[in-house]
């Protein structure tokens, strides 16, 4: 059963988060792994359509996952201030706190995946082990889609949306019955990309994995370089939407968490 927590807006006030705490199959032992999900999506459609609250039961894993603000069950903002990247990690750690539970395994897929890395850098206690889920090369580089995807979103008539890959986001947020201006606050959200000598600080082991068509990330290896210790996987044959549920993704992550 989902329950909900209050986490402060940039300039006062609060929001409120939704989250699921679910013990394991084995009757709550078990070390916690924390979901995080993408950009548009939610814990539903990131997490449990493509199995993974079933495979990290069996593996005898305690499931803590939580809806982003402004997705799925959680309260929207329209400013994009309120989707800063430090609030973002910090509603992880809350949803931890909330959870009695000091440190966890991390599973960040995409924006998650940006926001576990801001975790790791923000409240690295918190941390035992992290996967850097749909997240690479171009984690490093300004986005081509800064201005097009908020664009998208916005667009009154979609047919009118010339840029593929800005399309494709506007067409998963409608297929989620997403609030499309919080998205869009939420893409322009103000942004750090960890840098090399910050990257360098991160201690716990990481894993960056990453679909091999994903032209969405790039190739994991020059973010997994740049992280003390870190290994790099590919996915072979799947792209953004694909990698994420895949065999040799569960088969990666499973064993890298156990290890």
């Amino acid at each position: 059963m989902a329950s909900s927590l209050m986490v402060p807006r940039a300039a006062g006030g609060t929001l409120r988060v939704v989250y699921e705490d679910i013990q394991a199959s084995s009757g709550g032992g078990g070390v916690p792994v924390l979901l995080v999900h993408g950009f548009a999506s939610s814990r539903r459609t990131n997490w449990v359509v493509p199995g993974w609250y079933r495979s990290f039961a069996a593996a005898g894993r305690r499931v803590i996952a939580f809806d982003h603000r402004g997705h799925g069950e959680s309260e929207a903002s329209h400013a994009a201030a309120d989707y800063d990247e430090g609030l973002l990690a910090a509603d992880c750690a809350a949803v931890l706190d909330a959870c009695d539970v000091r440190e966890a395994d991390v599973f960040g897929y995409s924006m998650g995946a940006m926001v576990t890395i801001r975790l790791l850098l923000d409240h690295p206690s918190r941390v035992r082990r992290a996967v850097l889920g749909g997240l690479g090369a171009n984690y490093l580089t300004p986005s081509p889609l800064k201005d097009s995807v908020p664009e998208a979103l916005l667009a009154a008539d979609p047919s009118t949306i010339t840029d593929p890959g800005a399309r494709g986001f506007r067409v998963f947020a409608d297929a989620q019955k997403q609030d499309r201006v919080a998205l869009a606050a939420c893409w322009r959200r103000p942004r750090t990309t960890a840098g090399a000598a910050a990257l360098a600080t991160i201690r716990a082991p990481v894993l960056v994995i990453c679909g091999e068509t994903d032209a969405i990330t790039g190739s994991p290896e020059p973010l997994a370089k740049l992280i003390p210790g870190a290994e790099a996987r590919i996915v072979p044959r799947r792209d953004h939407m694909t990698a994420v549920g895949d065999r040799v993704t569960k088969d990666a992550v499973l064993a890298f968490l156990d290890a």
